[in-house]
Formats: structure tokens, sequence, C-alpha cells
């Protein structure tokens, strides 16, 4: 794999590089570049949003879902089948391992998706298999089969009906690779290439990579849709919002995520930058491991929630870029129950129910991620407050942090000790995403990071996921969450604000519900 020299990378600017190369300075290194394996937004904003495409997609600024790879779909009345009409013509990119020999086709469409729920497939466990999302949303229990019809007709067969289907086949886990390329690299003896040097049919073309500093792609030329406005991609890796919003002034970086809420202000007097917004479909919360004592009591957890003052971390951490939360999802997403009361901010009640439960000299941990997320702008600061809310109520805190990658891996152990800080932005703008994904039984130990397996919550989401009226589903999902409040396996904190920050030369730049930052549409004036 060849790599962009560190140097060369943070040299560009925007006064010195071509317009046609467009900077973006994101918050993190992503995990990989394979999509089906991973959860983070920072893997997905460098992976699935370039590189690769899916068999459908979601409109850029929208939750609707037009063609993709497959020009057409349809649903069988019964809703166990989903046929796909795939576009003829589309080509994988090449790199110096690998030039394809063949356009996409129906084989593609079946390894991808095999390869997530077959135990024989030889890609299964490569680069670590965990795939989470596959998974956490059950599709090897709904997937029945997957048949070629022709190289161009791909069918679903299910084993039950699925409302959300269509819309989670435009998610980031569903994006299509080549089995062509899969299979080459498996000869080679080189399958983790598969993750590491990446090869899609989107609009832009992986070049390299060199961690914690920068990631480089070429424009696709051969584009099946519409070819992107500039001729590269530059993704500087800048962890820290201060010294993003420093490159954004010097002009070294067009666009940056997730500012300072406490330099919102600063930035949109500043006529050097535009600052973009947008009510985010999202929600920070605090997981605590059920599956140990004393979290694997309700009316514990539930004492530790009313001892947070979530007031104080929205006027502290967000800065009035948040409002706190009482619900899994956020008020924004349809069926959202307003009804539901939330924990009464009360720490001489929580002393009290902790010791009626025999909760004395309680010790902790809570973990602070160590990246800023549209849900939660400093986890630190976050986790130090709970420090301080918790030892009022007689519980001492430990706060404990990794690097990204490890702590989204070691925050899905099932004997993880602690409540681990995360959050969630929607990947198709349906409840099942958070509700299923999140807290569903076949999340635990991957995706549900709660370890949380309560049946009655089960069988209402398992109901509303086969439920084709929305009326019943939106009962349903209305009634899983009073069942959730009851239960607290997190701590629901926060929905936040989405801010986007770039410079006034950047144009075409649309802030994406669902979370990605997505470039192919965008140009430089």
């Amino acid at each position: 794999m060849k790599f962009l020299g560190l140097t060369a990378a943070i040299a560009l600017s925007a006064g010195s590089a071509s317009a046609q190369a467009l900077v973006y300075c994101s918050e993190g290194s992503p995990e990989g570049f394979d999509p089906a394996l991973y959860t983070s937004g920072t893997t997905f904003d460098a992976s699935s949003h370039p590189i690769y495409n899916r068999l459908v997609e979601f409109k850029v600024g929208t939750t609707e879902v037009i063609p993709g790879l497959a020009e057409s779909w349809s649903v069988s009345e019964d809703g166990m089948t989903l046929t796909f009409n795939l576009r003829r013509g589309v080509q994988f990119h090449s790199n110096d391992m690998f030039t394809p020999t063949r356009d996409f086709n129906a084989d593609d469409v079946i390894f991808s998706f095999d390869r997530q729920g077959n135990a024989e497939n030889p890609y299964n466990s490569v680069s670590g298999g965990t795939w989470e999302y596959f998974g956490g949303m059950d599709m090897g229990s709904l997937i029945e089969s997957i048949e070629k019809v022709d190289d161009y007709t791909v069918v679903f067969h299910l084993t039950r009906p699925e409302a959300p289907i269509v819309a989670n086949m435009a998610m980031d886990f569903a994006s299509i690779v080549s089995k062509e390329y899969a299979d080459a690299m498996m000869e080679a003896g080189t399958p983790e290439m598969l993750n590491q040097a990446p090869i899609g049919t989107g609009p832009f073309a992986f070049q390299a990579y060199q961690k914690d500093a920068v990631i480089r792609y070429l424009r696709n030329d051969n584009y099946w849709g519409d070819p992107a406005r500039v001729e590269s991609l530059i993704f500087a890796i800048t962890p820290d919002a201060s010294v993003r919003y420093q490159k954004i002034q010097a002009g070294e970086c067009h666009v940056m995520a997730y500012p300072n809420p406490a330099d919102i202000s600063a930035m949109q007097a500043d006529a050097g930058t535009v600052v973009m917004e947008q009510e985010g479909l999202n929600v920070g919360y605090l997981a605590y491991n059920t599956t140990q004592a004393p979290f694997d009591n309700a009316n514990v957890r539930r004492a530790l929630n009313m001892a947070i003052d979530k007031q104080a971390i929205i006027d502290v951490v967000f800065q009035g870029s948040g409002q706190i939360a009482k619900n899994p999802i956020p008020p924004t997403m349809w069926s959202y129950n307003d009804a539901v009361v939330d924990d009464a901010y009360d720490p001489a009640a929580a002393r009290a129910m902790l010791e009626a439960e025999g909760v004395t000299d309680l010790s902790m941990k809570i973990w602070a991620m160590p990246v800023q997320r549209p849900y939660n702008p400093n986890a630190r600061r976050m986790a130090e407050l709970m420090q301080a809310d918790f030892a009022e109520v007689g519980v001492d805190v430990e706060i404990v942090s990794y690097e990204w990658g490890e702590y989204l891996s070691r925050s899905r152990e099932l004997n993880r000790d602690g409540a681990v800080l995360l959050g969630w932005t929607g990947d198709n703008g349906d409840p099942d995403n958070f509700l299923a994904v999140l807290l569903g039984c076949e999340g635990v130990e991957a995706s549900n990071r709660a370890q949380w397996c309560h049946q009655p919550f089960e069988d209402l989401i398992q109901a509303a996921k086969v439920s084709n009226d929305p009326a019943e589903r939106t009962r349903l999902y209305e009634e899983a969450q009073v069942v959730f409040k009851e239960q607290a396996p997190w701590a629901t904190i926060a929905h936040s604000v989405v801010y986007m920050v770039m410079r006034p030369e950047v144009d075409g730049y649309v802030v994406h519900p669902l979370g990605g930052h997505i470039f192919n549409q965008v140009g430089l004036n």
C-alpha cells in the first residue's frame, strides 16, 4: 500500500492547493475501511461514504431511499421476498494489487452479505469479523437465503416480514464490496487488504492512509452516478477541535466537524467561516453493564440516574447546543413518547434508594470517549461532572479511556466493568435502528453496550418489526420506551444540535440528518 507523506499532506492548504483538492479536518482515525466491520461514524465517513455504494442509498440531506447499485426494487405482498434489479456497467476501482476483470454483478451482492452471516465463508472471521450491525439487527435469522436469478437480479428470501428492510439496505454495513477482489486477496494470502486497501464502486477511490495523520482519495472518473466535483479529497486527521478551527482559519482545511460548543458564537461572527446547524437525529447516553452486580438491579440503575445533574451537563458540556434526553430515541423521530417522565435530579432520594437496595461504598468506572461525537462534544468533561454527582451519593468513580478503536472494541465485551459513555446517530430514520440495534437481545456483546436483554421490551420491538401498520408500530415503540425508562439500562443524557464549519469558498455541502459527512456533491468556488 502506498502512503502519503505526512509533511506533504499537512502542507496542503486552501491557499496553496489546487481548487480541485478539498481538505476535510476530521476528528479521528477510522478503525478500518470495511464499513461492515464497524459502527463508528468516523469510520463510515472515511469508508462507506466516499469509497462504496449500497443497493439503495439515502438522498443526501434526507432519509429518503433512492436507487443505488440497484436501479429498482420490489417487496412481495407478504413481505417475505425483496427483489433488486441491479445497475449494469458499474465498475469497481483498481489499485496496485488488483485490476477488476468484470463489472459489478449479483455475485458481489451475495458475497457482501454472506461473509457477514455465514460462518463457513472464509471472510467471516477476517479482520476480527464482529459484524456488529448484521448481528445487532438480527440479519442472520432474518435472511433465509439470497438467490441469484441472473447477473443483474438478486432476491432476498426472508424468514419474516421486516418493516424497515429497504431502509436497512441503505445503511453503511450493507456497502457492496468486490467478490473478485476478495478472492484475489484470499488467494494471495492477504485477505486483510479488503479492510486496509479498500476497493469499491463509489465516487472516490482510496489512495493512501497514514494512521492518525491523513487519508487521501482521488475522484473516480468512471463513477456510474454524478461525478465528484473535486479532483481529490483529503482527510486531515485532527482530534483537537481548537486545532481544527485554527486550520480552518489558516486555510489548511476547508471543512471541519464537531466544533467546541464554546467556540460557536465566535465562529458565527467570523466572516471567514460559515456555520451550518441542524437538529441532530441522535442521543448520548451512559450504558451500565446490566450483567454485573449491582448494575443488574434496575432500582440501582434508576438511583444512579437520579444522581446525575443533566441540566449542568447541558450547560457546561453542550453550552446551549443540546437538550436533556429522557428517551432512547430523539424527539424529532416518529413514535417518540413525550408522555414519558424523566428521572428527577434528586441526590437525596438517589442515596436513599441505593441504601434501600443494600448498596454502600460502591466503586465504579465511567468510560470517557477519546473523540468528539455529535452527541457528546467532551466526554471527559461529562465524566468529570458525573464523577462529582456520584460522589454526592457515596459512589466513587474512576474515569478511564482508550484509543477510539480499542474503546469501541473493549466496550462490547460482556464482562466489561463500569458504565460507558457512548451515543448514536440514526442510520435510517426508523426507531428500530435505535431500539433494536442498541437495546435488543441480538445486540448483546455487540451494539448493545448495556448488555441488556429484557424480554418484555424485546417482545414489543420484535412485534413492531413485522408490522406494516405505522399506527401499530408507533404504539408498540411508545410502550417500549416506557419499559426502557422503568428498567433504565442507560442514563439518557442529551440530544444535540449538529454544527458544521467551513470556509466561504465551499459550495454544495449539505448537513446530513443521519450524521455522515459526504463530499461527492461539494465543490470549491
